[in-house]
């Protein structure tokens, strides 16, 4: 079976992108892993899959490189904003996003951060403003957000200085995270600058992370580090993220079409 795709990517966390909406598409993990695979498959951060929805115009489900089905993802909701047109509601785990778009990108509301320790979620109370555990590599006392999916942010001097890739994956999977939790470690330039780097459960260290910076900019501002808006650095480049207490998030960045192409389901 010939299935249609489109690569994309924002800030070089990319996409497969399968509109299933015409003919239902069904993946099961090691499809998507086979996809994913960059030796051996197209290759990609995480495959999108749109579906049609009765309370929005498209359902977009989110599938990790390792085959699981997550809750948001703000890089793909724009580049599924940028492939469906200018003004768009799509339905995701995580609710209904409102995406804009325009010739380079698009602006994503991705809805109202969650603080409490049950919606992270986390295994037993805690402040999640102020965490009092820590980890190796010196991160410790980090808050956590919920943006449609769970974050944990590390404030550090030099976010380039942190092994993440050593000391992600034991965050990720740390019993504290029933869920597994995506890893974030920032350093704030100044009020409205922020500097970021992720470890994305169940992908690993990305170029980009959309729901990363909007945690870590909720984050920023929430312990007076920062004011919104917030442009928020990472290695593939810039997000600009507004918030303010008791309203929605909205992120703003580009969203790249690079091909469209066919994949042989078959050969999976």
């Amino acid at each position: 079976m010939s299935v249609r795709f489109h690569k994309m990517h924002g800030l070089g966390n990319d996409f497969v992108v399968i509109d299933g909406r015409e003919t239902p598409v069904a993946l099961d993990n090691g499809q998507v892993r086979a996809i994913a695979d960059r030796r051996t498959g197209v290759g990609c951060d995480q495959l999108i899959v749109i579906e049609r929805s009765s309370v929005a115009d498209a359902k977009m489900r989110i599938f990790n490189a390792d085959g699981g089905e997550v809750e948001a993802c703000g890089n793909a909701t724009r580049c599924v904003a940028r492939l469906l047109g200018e003004d768009v509601r799509i339905e995701t785990m995580a609710g209904i996003l409102h995406g804009t778009t325009d010739a380079l990108g698009a602006t994503v509301d991705m809805g109202a951060p969650r603080f409490d320790w049950q919606t992270i979620p986390l295994s037993y109370a805690m402040d999640t403003r102020d965490m009092p555990v820590g980890w190796d590599a010196g991160l410790e006392r980090p808050t956590a957000v919920n943006v449609g999916n769970p974050h944990v942010i590390f404030f550090v001097p030099d976010t380039d200085a942190v092994p993440l890739d050593q000391v992600g994956p034991v965050v990720e999977t740390d019993p504290l995270f029933p869920d597994r939790i995506n890893v974030n470690v920032a350093t704030i330039v100044d009020r409205s600058h922020i500097r970021l780097r992720v470890w994305e459960r169940g992908v690993g260290l990305t170029q980009a992370c959309g729901t990363g910076a909007c945690a870590t900019a909720v984050a920023a501002i929430r312990l007076g580090l920062a004011d919104g808006p917030v442009t928020v650095t990472l290695p593939g480049g810039d997000l600009i993220i507004d918030w303010r207490d008791g309203e929605t998030i909205r992120m703003t960045g580009p969203a790249t079409h690079v091909f469209t192409g066919e994949l042989d389901a078959d050969a999976l």
